[in-house]
């Protein structure tokens, strides 16, 4: 409640004045129009990369099999294959219109900040962009340790047939859930941009985020595993701490 309560109470950043605050104000049926463009557009990028994507499927495919060191895939029913190709054509079209789909968001949103904000916008668009790409590079340089460990834990009687819908089910999701969650530097800072959150207030409730960073991991990665989330909290702790820093140290 207190995080709500110092979103509500933000006011103009120049109490003293309006020069700061943009003149023009959107109607309710603007901002409608304005989300409809937004999602279209989106929705066109994805359609495109996905169109694109299911057309070299077979490709991206072995690259992810490659990736792992699983060897062959196995489906189990007529349809399998056609269902592989058509969930990888989507996640990695999702994905790959990322640039698109991002800079539409940002785009909706800047007219509800102040003009000195607003010049943040192309910055944050390529952070976010970046901080995604991060994450999408991490989880598929991670994934054959990922998966050795985890085959680790079986008895050595036990053999591993890797069953293509589960393990694109767990590869395709682990790399989106990486590339969202390494958001959060790019969360963190314009909250303190905002002054809905200091980092005064970060490290006072540094158990709490740890915690909460580690819930985030939790859901945000495949299986029921201790171990992927280890490596989503690690990375996640550190850019926690990072963006605390850079707040303080712009007296935020």
């Amino acid at each position: 409640m207190a995080l709500l309560d110092r979103v509500l109470q933000r006011g103009p950043a120049d109490p003293g004045g309006f020069d700061d605050v943009d003149e023009s104000r959107m109607t309710i049926l603007e901002h409608l129009e304005a989300l409809r463009r937004v999602l279209i557009v989106s929705m066109i990028g994805w359609a495109i990369c996905t169109a694109v994507a299911f057309i070299f499927w077979g490709r991206i495919l072995v690259f992810l099999q490659d990736r792992g060191h699983v060897g062959q895939l196995q489906y189990f029913t007529p349809t399998g294959g056609f269902t592989l190709g058509i969930k990888i054509a989507l996640i990695v079209g999702l994905i790959a219109a990322a640039p698109v789909w991002i800079q539409q968001l940002w785009w909706f949103v800047s007219p509800g900040l102040h003009r000195h904000e607003r010049r943040l916008v192309l910055p944050l668009v390529a952070a976010t962009i970046f901080f995604f790409a991060v994450g999408i590079t991490f989880a598929l340089f991670s994934l054959p340790l990922f998966l050795k460990i985890l085959s680790g834990f079986a008895p050595s009687d036990l053999h591993y047939l890797p069953v293509g819908d589960d393990y694109l089910n767990f590869v395709l999701f682990l790399i989106l859930g990486f590339g969202i969650v390494f958001e959060l530097p790019v969360v963190l800072f314009v909250l303190g941009v905002l002054r809905v959150i200091t980092s005064k207030w970060l490290y006072a409730n540094r158990f709490y985020w740890i915690i909460g960073l580690g819930i985030l991991s939790n859901m945000m990665t495949p299986g029921v595993d201790p171990i992927t989330p280890l490596f989503m909290w690690i990375p996640l702790y550190i850019f926690w701490e990072g963006t605390a820093l850079l707040l303080k140290l712009t007296g935020r």
